[in-house]
């Protein structure tokens, strides 16, 4: 007995290709009885291959025998199969010679096999060894059916919010494109084009083009829309393009269009790229995470198809060969808040540059909303946005203060400009002159003085400002469950750096979260670490991914620490930028606003900031390009705050 192995080519980047093995089993043979093993290992490597070509096959069967297997094996794909050949006793009859072989498939099915026999006879006419074609050399049962190898799409896990409702779950979408089956090649051009502009495409010659490059029989998808909100597509429009299909189907959606897009990002039909990264787990056509969240925990949301092979007969009729039923994807809870995140994102829709919203829950870390306005350009803003604070960081300052023993009460001078090594800082824009002069750290907090704090640079050094940050929750990566900026309060600061770094300028960076984090953290009085991803099907969520992630970490928030810092942004509500706030319903709000200008220009752009908190719940609004913190951030904050109680 002599057994060999081999492996029919695909067509795969990896070159992968298939077994094929041939067991031949013999009984002894002399000169004149000629051995069949090398007919028997041709037939199996050829049909394991799909290519007959070197087939030990009759001259008569050749050209049927080839187009009947490829209509046989189409529809099997790239799916991995060997064919082991046994072969019997050869017998003589008169001047023929025959040998009896069974043919054992084994077709690799996931991660379960299916194995099944077929039989031939192979004879020697006096020269070769060669066997009949028949289709049921593929399968006993095959008939004038085929081979259809299908997957079974897994159901796709939901991403669910803190309070376990469903955010991203299965709704109703159309697919519109260009239906190839009902159009004459010759208009097909005509058609996309048609299409394309009536969807408002930039570029309908480019969609034209990949129409007509598709196969014969496509369905060349130009986009897909929701059935209850198609957006700006203009559906009576496009269906009045002749040649057009609106195919009704169900994806993986959030409530709305605009619903925590960045972060929890899209689904849609796999990439090459994906498809090549996931080595086999995913294949063409297979829907899966694109952005954000859904794919960072594709793996977990996707599941895994089901497969079935079955004979498909000419009449309609199939004959059920393996079934392996598909696994649902688990399930991914994020602590967003679907009423405060909706509400944060209505506010920020006309807001025009770059904006953002958080929302945490100070006692648990949650965070309740993180909305980016649309001026981000798809951005996640609220979580990947990394911008000079401004006043904002005054609260951390602060705590650096407090730590080379001031106090709330400690005087103070508010100056109209301080210079630090030749360098003068002012305050902002149009500071009250009223608030110069003699005042406390209370005051100079509750008015943002930045000249009264940068008089005090030589009592804190660049370490204890990073220090006082990182005590805050700034700079310091928790296990959020997705990418974020953490921020950075550089350490080595020196002159008029450490100067600007005092009033939330120089290298000092951070995120909307990063703020809201810092404002969560005096509320509770010890800092907090930010979470949005609760469960990852089971799993503990992913470490955060962030750039900043060797910040420093040191010197713990203490209670008196955390109540003086309550009082001095309590101070701003009572008595300073943020007295807009005073009368808010609920709980005595505690505020910083800030204005962190940059850019060349005269006078400057700024980056507009407002962190708060109110009971149980704390926010950091942030514009791009405003005018102050107060006056651009702050009314996004009290309008949030009102929409929360």
């Amino acid at each position: 007995m002599r057994r060999t192995r081999a492996r029919r080519s695909l067509a795969r980047a990896a070159g992968a290709g298939l077994a094929v093995v041939v067991a031949l089993t013999l009984a002894a043979c002399s000169p004149a009885r000629p051995d069949p093993t090398e007919a028997a290992e041709a037939l199996a490597a050829a049909l394991a291959e799909g290519n007959l070509d070197t087939a030990p096959l009759a001259a008569a069967d050749r050209e049927r025998a080839a187009a009947e297997l490829t209509e046989v094996l189409a529809g099997t794909g790239e799916v991995d199969r060997a064919v082991a050949a046994t072969v019997g006793e050869v017998r003589e009859d008169g001047e023929t010679l025959t040998a009896p072989v069974t043919l054992e498939w084994t077709w690799e099915l996931g991660e379960q096999d299916l194995a099944y026999r077929t039989t031939t006879t192979l004879t020697h006419d006096g020269e070769e060894w060669t066997a009949l074609w028949s289709r049921e050399l593929v399968h006993a049962a095959i008939g004038d059916g085929v081979l259809a190898v299908e997957t079974v799409p897994a159901e796709r896990g939901r991403v669910l919010a803190g309070d376990k409702t469903p955010l991203v779950m299965p709704r109703p979408v159309l697919r519109i494109g260009v239906d190839k089956a009902n159009l004459a090649p010759e208009g097909v051009a005509e058609v996309a084009t048609n299409l394309a502009a009536a969807l408002g495409f930039d570029d309908p010659q480019a969609f034209a083009d990949r129409a007509v490059a598709a196969g014969p029989r496509a369905f060349v998808e130009a986009i897909t829309v929701r059935q209850e909100d198609p957006g700006d597509v203009d559906l009576d429009a496009v269906r009045q393009v002749r040649g057009v299909l609106l195919l009704p189907d169900v994806l993986p959606l959030a409530p709305t269009r605009q619903f925590a897009r960045p972060i929890l990002g899209t689904v849609g039909p796999a990439t090459a790229e994906i498809v090549e990264e996931s080595e086999g787990a995913v294949r063409p056509g297979d829907q899966t995470g694109l952005s954000g969240l859904q794919r960072q925990y594709d793996e977990v949301l996707r599941g895994r198809p089901g497969t079935t092979m079955v004979i498909r007969r000419g009449d309609g009729s199939a004959v059920d060969l393996f079934s392996a039923p598909p696994e649902a994807g688990k399930d991914v809870t994020v602590t967003l808040d679907a009423a405060l995140q909706t509400a944060a994102e209505e506010i920020l829709a006309a807001v025009e540059p770059a904006s953002a919203i958080v929302a945490l829950r100070p006692s648990t870390g949650e965070v309740l909303a993180a909305a980016s306005g649309p001026g981000g350009q798809g951005l996640s803003t609220a979580t990947l946005g990394a911008y000079a604070p401004g006043s904002t960081f005054k609260v951390a300052t602060a705590l650096a203060l407090l730590r080379s023993g001031l106090t709330p009460d400690s005087p103070l001078q508010c100056t109209p400009t301080a210079t630090a090594d030749g360098r003068e800082f002012s305050n902002y824009p149009g500071f009250p002159a009223d608030d110069l002069g003699p005042t406390t750290l209370r005051g100079a907090i509750a008015s943002s003085c930045n000249a009264a704090l940068i008089a005090q640079r030589d009592r804190v050094d660049a370490r204890d400002l990073a220090d006082a940050a990182a005590a805050l929750g700034l700079g310091v990566p928790a296990a959020l469950g997705v990418p974020y900026v953490t921020g950075e309060a550089p350490a080595d600061a020196t002159g008029t750096e450490h100067a600007a770094a005092l009033i939330g300028q120089g290298r000092i960076q951070a995120s909307p979260l990063a703020m809201a984090t810092v404002a969560a953290s005096v509320a509770r009085g010890e800092r907090v670490a930010p979470v949005l991803v609760r469960d990852a099907g089971g799993q503990p969520p992913s470490p955060a991914a962030s750039p900043d992630a060797g910040a420093r970490d040191a010197g713990p928030l203490t209670a008196a620490e955390a109540e003086a810092l309550r009082s001095l942004m309590r101070a701003v509500v009572e008595d300073g930028t943020g007295s807009f706030l005073a009368d808010m319903p609920g709980e005595p709000v505690h505020a910083k606003s800030g204005t962190a200008e940059y850019g060349t220009g005269d006078p400057p752009r700024a980056h507009a900031w407002m962190i708060a908190f109110q009971g149980d719940l704390a926010v950091a609004t942030f514009v791009e390009d405003g005018i102050a913190g107060a006056q651009t951030a702050g009314p996004l904050l009290e309008e949030f705050l009102r929409r929360a109680a």
